[in-house]
C-alpha cells in the first residue's frame, strides 16, 4: 500500500511521545509566549499534560499568557461533572499552572446567544489562530467529535455521536446508558485552520485507524483523512497503533 508523504510519522514508545510533544510546546511558548493552543481530551494527551505540569513546576514554561481553546464538550452533563471536559481540562491541566481561567476556552451551549458556535470559530481568529493543535483519533476516523460523514468545510457545530464512539468513551462512564448522545465540536475546517497539528495515536485497538490515515484516500467516510490535506502534520504513535502498517 502506498502511504501518503505529506504527514511525519514517528513510531515512539508513550512516553517518548508524551515527551517529544511536550518539547515542541515548551519551545513555541519560548518563543512566542502568548501563544494559541489548540487543547484535546481523552486519554491520548493526558502524559503530556502531565509532562507540560511538570515542565512548569520546574519554571521551565509559564502559561501567563497563553490562551487555549478546546476541541469540544459533551451536551447534557452538569457544571462540574467529572466526565465533562471543562472538569478534565481544569483537573489535569489549568489548576496546575498559571494560565488564566477566562483565557482557556471550551465550547458549549449558550442559551443566550443563537450564533454562539459562529462566535467560537471567530473567537480563535480574533486570538490571532491555533499554533499549535493536539489531536487524538476514534476508532471510526473521528476528530473531535467530526464523526463519519462530517463535511470537511464544517466549522463548530452540535453533533449527533455515533454508537462506536459511544462504547468507545463508555469506559470512562459507570455504563454506557450515562454517555451523552450529542456534543459540541469544532469542524474539520476549525481544525484545519491550526498552524501546527499533532496527532496521537497509541494502541492496538487503533492500528486500523492509523492503516487508514497513512493511505492516500481522503473521505469524509474518515474524517481524519482530511488531515491530508495539511502541510504541517505529525502522527505520533506507538508499536502497538503501528503494528498493520
Amino acid at each position: 500500500m502506498l502511504y501518503n508523504i505529506n504527514m511525519e510519522l514517528k513510531i515512539l514508545s508513550k512516553n517518548e511521545i508524551n515527551l517529544a510533544i511536550k518539547d515542541e510546546i515548551a519551545s513555541l511558548l519560548r518563543r512566542k509566549p502568548n501563544a494559541i493552543l489548540g487543547l484535546a481530551t481523552g486519554s491520548s494527551p493526558v502524559g503530556v499534560y502531565e509532562e507540560l505540569v511538570k515542565a512548569y513546576q520546574v519554571r521551565d514554561i509559564s502559561f501567563n499568557e497563553v490562551t487555549s481553546f478546546n476541541l469540544d464538550e459533551y451536551i447534557g452533563l452538569e457544571k462540574g461533572h467529572p466526565q465533562s471536559y471543562r472538569y478534565f481540562m481544569d483537573n489535569n491541566l489549568f489548576n496546575h499552572v498559571n494560565i488564566i481561567k477566562s483565557k482557556t476556552h471550551i465550547p458549549s451551549i449558550d442559551k443566550n446567544s443563537e450564533d454562539y458556535f459562529e462566535k467560537y470559530d471567530n473567537r480563535i481568529k480574533d486570538a490571532g489562530g491555533i499554533d499549535f493543535q493536539i489531536l487524538g483519533i476514534g476508532s471510526n476516523g473521528h476528530i473531535a467529535f467530526n464523526e463519519p460523514g462530517t463535511d470537511f468545510n464544517s466549522l463548530t457545530h452540535i453533533v449527533d455521536l455515533k454508537e462506536s464512539t459511544i462504547k468507545d468513551n463508555s469506559r470512562f462512564f459507570n455504563n454506557i446508558n450515562e454517555v451523552p448522545t450529542k456534543a459540541v465540536s469544532m469542524g474539520l475546517k476549525s481544525i484545519m485552520n491550526a498552524k501546527r497539528i499533532v496527532i496521537i495515536i497509541t494502541g492496538k485497538n487503533k492500528a486500523n485507524a492509523l492503516k487508514r490515515l497513512m493511505s492516500k484516500e481522503i473521505t469524509t467516510d474518515f474524517p481524519a483523512s482530511i488531515l491530508n490535506r495539511h502541510n504541517k502534520v505529525t502522527i505520533y504513535a506507538d508499536q502497538d497503533a503501528a503494528s498493520l502498517l
